[in-house]
């Protein structure tokens, strides 16, 4: 029988630079590398600017003797968004050209490799909620509704991987019952397969009848896995109308032909009910301005917990 030995770490010794003196610089003086690959959206910069603004400047911007950045691309951009003059930098004049770069990209990923858990971090968003903040929570950086879902999978804990809730049935593999132009009949009731963007659906299902009132919950435009996760306990299928591929005008076009086409199988008067992701409210304002000609009310539906959503009753 062999022994087995066990191996001991040795020290690694770590370079000891200069203590390090934060020294606060004139931002115009700081030159944004060209070259570095992360990229920040206008709406992370408004983030980042928004927890500036919360917290202060709490994380020294990164340069070299010349004052070219090594790290701190994001909170540059955002205190000149801001409007800062001055922000706190940190000069580091040891590394080598190709240690900068290295160490530009690992200041990134070496972030984004961490993960969560998810257990103390609802918990911490829940004490958050509880609180009577002096900041808008979001500042944190997530958004409203994700944080009311892991607030409420304290109350709902995932279940395992066999729950059968979770479990995609097995398509057939005949041909489907049900395709485009199919219309049913059941009783004094009637549906129709096809897309509200088609006029001809409409007068396939509706014929002379008019309708008093009208229900309909479009496509948010907004990707699932974002937004429908459940915090990755089910994993949903895209749309395949619009999922977050078309810009802001072509949902407006996309929603104003809906809307067109139900107004044109509607009676003078009648009340439409639209339901719509908040984060896609104006783009349904705008699209319905041509159609319909008041807007009625607007209704929050409230599920007990904060949640996203609204409804906009319209009158056609």
């Amino acid at each position: 029988m062999k022994s087995a030995k066990r191996h001991r770490a040795h020290p690694v010794a770590i370079r000891r630079s200069e203590p390090l003196e934060v020294i606060y610089r004139r931002t115009n003086e700081l030159t944004p590398d060209p070259t570095n690959p992360r990229r920040h959206s206008r709406k992370q910069v408004r983030q980042i600017a928004e927890s500036i603004k919360a917290f202060g400047f709490s994380v020294p911007i990164l340069v070299d003797r010349d004052g070219n950045v090594i790290a701190g691309h994001g909170r540059l951009l955002a205190t000149r968004q801001l409007g800062c003059s001055e922000v706190p930098t940190l000069c580091l004049d040891h590394p080598t050209p190709a240690q900068v770069r290295a160490f530009r990209i690992a200041d990134n990923r070496l972030a984004e490799v961490a993960t969560w858990d998810d257990r103390l971090l609802a918990e911490q968003l829940k004490d958050f909620s509880l609180l009577g903040l002096d900041f808008r929570i979001e500042v944190i950086g997530f958004e409203m509704a994700e944080i009311d879902l892991r607030i409420e999978s304290l109350d709902n804990p995932r279940k395992g991987k066999d729950d059968s809730a979770d479990q995609m049935p097995e398509l057939p593999a005949d041909a489907p019952l049900s395709k485009i132009g199919d219309l049913w009949i059941l009783g004094d009731d009637r549906v129709l397969c096809g897309t509200a963007l088609d006029s001809a659906a409409f007068t396939a299902l509706m014929g002379e009848e008019r309708a008093a009132a009208a229900f309909t919950d479009p496509p948010d435009n907004g990707p699932i896995h974002s937004h429908a996760s459940g915090l990755g306990a089910i994993d949903h299928r895209p749309c395949p109308v619009t999922s977050g591929e078309r810009s802001g005008t072509e949902f407006i076009a996309f929603l104003g032909q809906v809307f067109r086409n139900l107004a044109g199988s509607s009676i003078d008067g009648s009340l439409h009910y639209v339901y719509v992701d908040w984060r896609h409210a104006e783009e349904l304002l705008v699209a319905s301005r041509d159609v319909y000609d008041e807007l009625k009310d607007l209704c929050v539906w409230v599920k007990g917990k904060r949640r996203e959503g609204l409804a906009l009753p319209q009158p056609a």
